[in-house]
């Protein structure tokens, strides 16, 4: 168990919240959207036409009032994606890549859900739960979480179903105030 109680909080701040949402909009992730490791908020500026939540708190993912199907689904206990191949526009992760114990088989999945041509997007902070986070996490650097999750699309692939180089980005201005947000974003080929 992640939680012992339902947590209706954000674990970035206001400005890391917005880099998210500009990201979303500035890449056009539209259309049908699963939102990885989701919660009662998915950042999005302006909602996909369809967008399925998968998390592990029912009572926080139907508080998701961007949402239009809540997935209760725990990725490190199962990371076999409960849905029918090519079925998504985009995939995100935000905040919670940092958590999957077995992220090479859960980035296969999202390759396996996505659509040719779709995104797959995570973004992170520095900020995590240490008693929680992967022990990876703990043992690299902020500019080297970015060069981690990048290995993870490259090591998923499989023959038909890879990435394109994937795209690290620092969304926040570097030395000032408030949360890092950094994306890693790749499109399936």
């Amino acid at each position: 168990m992640f939680y012992e109680h339902d947590r209706f909080v954000t674990h970035i701040d206001d400005r890391a919240i917005a880099a998210v949402g500009a990201l979303y909009e500035e890449l056009g992730i539209g259309g049908r959207v699963l939102d990885l490791m989701s919660s009662w908020i998915s950042h999005f500026r302006t909602a996909p036409a369809e967008l399925v939540v998968l998390g592990l708190n029912a009572a926080e993912l139907t508080a998701n009032q961007q949402a239009s199907e809540a997935v209760v689904y725990d990725l490190n206990d199962d990371p076999t994606l409960p849905f029918e191949d090519a079925s998504f526009d985009a995939v995100t992760c935000c905040v919670s890549v940092d958590y999957l114990i077995r992220p090479l088989d859960v980035f296969s999945e999202v390759r396996r859900v996505l659509r040719p041509g779709g995104l797959f997007v995570n973004t992170f902070s520095n900020r995590y739960f240490p008693t929680k986070v992967i022990q990876g996490w703990t043992k690299t650097s902020e500019e080297q979480h970015g060069l981690l999750v990048a290995l993870y699309y490259r090591r998923s692939a499989q023959p038909g179903l890879g990435w394109d180089e994937p795209v690290i980005e620092l969304r926040t201005p570097p030395g000032t105030p408030g949360d890092p947000l950094y994306a890693v974003y790749a499109r399936a080929v």
